[in-house]
C-alpha cells in the first residue's frame, strides 16, 4: 500500500513542549543567541521536530510570544515605497491589526510585559530583532542612526498601543484611523527620516539593534 503524503498531524503535547523550550531560551539568550538545537534539547525532541512544527527561528519566535502579525509579512509591504510617505504607511498599517479582532491578543501580550519582566523580555527582544532591525535594513537607514530612529517609533508606537488600546482614553480610543494616522504619522515619519543632527554619534565598529546581551547562536 502506498503511504500517504503530506505533513503528518501535529501531537499538541509535542508542540507544546518545544514552545516552553523556546520561550525559556529566547528569554535567556536572546533572539540570535538562541539555537535550534538549544531548543529542540530543552523540549527533548530532534531539532527536526522543531523545523517541522514551525518552520524557522524566526515563525518560531513569533509563535512563542503570540503576537497578531508576522512582521515578514507586513514590513515589506510597509517599506516598498521607501522614506516617502512611511510613517502614515506604518500608523495606517499598525491600526489595521490593533482595530481588528487580533489586537486583542496583541494588547493582552502588552499587558503582560507591564508586569513581567520575562514576557516584557521576549517583547523587547522580539521587536528589536523582528521588527525595528529588519524595518531600518528594509529602509536603508544609515546603520548610525538606526538605533535612535527605530527606537523613537516604538516609544511613539507604545505610546499608541496604552493609549488607545490598554487605557482607552478619549478621544484617541474612538478616534477613525484617518484622524489618527494625521495626528500621529508625521511623528513617526520626522523620527525614521527627519533631522537627526547632534543626536547620534558614529556607530562602534559591530553596533548593531541587537539588545545587549545578545550574541551569536550556541548550540
Amino acid at each position: 500500500m502506498a503511504r500517504r503524503s503530506g505533513r503528518r498531524p501535529g501531537n499538541p503535547d509535542t508542540r507544546e513542549a518545544i514552545l516552553t523550550a523556546a520561550r525559556d531560551v529566547f528569554a535567556e539568550r536572546g533572539f540570535d543567541g538562541a539555537s535550534i538545537r538549544a531548543i529542540a534539547t530543552g523540549a527533548g525532541v530532534d531539532p527536526a521536530l522543531v523545523h517541522h512544527y514551525f518552520g524557522t527561528k524566526d515563525q518560531l519566535f513569533v509563535a512563542t510570544i503570540n503576537i497578531p502579525f508576522d512582521p515578514q509579512e507586513i514590513l515589506p509591504q510597509i517599506a516598498a515605497g521607501g522614506l516617502d510617505g512611511v510613517g502614515e504607511r506604518l500608523v495606517r498599517t499598525f491600526l489595521r491589526i490593533w482595530d481588528s479582532p487580533a489586537g486583542t491578543a496583541g494588547a493582552a501580550l502588552f499587558r503582560s510585559a507591564m508586569n513581567n519582566e520575562w514576557t516584557a523580555k521576549l517583547l523587547r527582544e522580539f521587536l528589536v530583532t523582528q521588527v525595528l532591525r529588519r524595518a531600518t535594513g528594509l529602509l536603508e537607514i544609515d546603520p548610525a542612526q538606526a538605533p535612535l530612529r527605530s527606537s523613537l517609533v516604538a516609544s511613539q508606537m507604545a505610546g499608541l498601543v496604552m493609549v488607545r488600546y490598554i487605557l482607552r482614553m478619549e478621544p484617541l480610543a474612538s478616534a477613525s484611523p484617518d484622524v489618527v494616522v494625521a495626528a500621529v504619522g508625521p511623528t513617526v515619519q520626522r523620527y525614521l527620516a527627519g533631522d537627526l543632527t547632534g543626536l547620534t554619534e558614529p556607530a562602534s565598529p559591530g553596533t548593531d539593534t541587537a539588545a545587549p546581551g545578545t550574541g551569536p547562536a550556541s548550540p
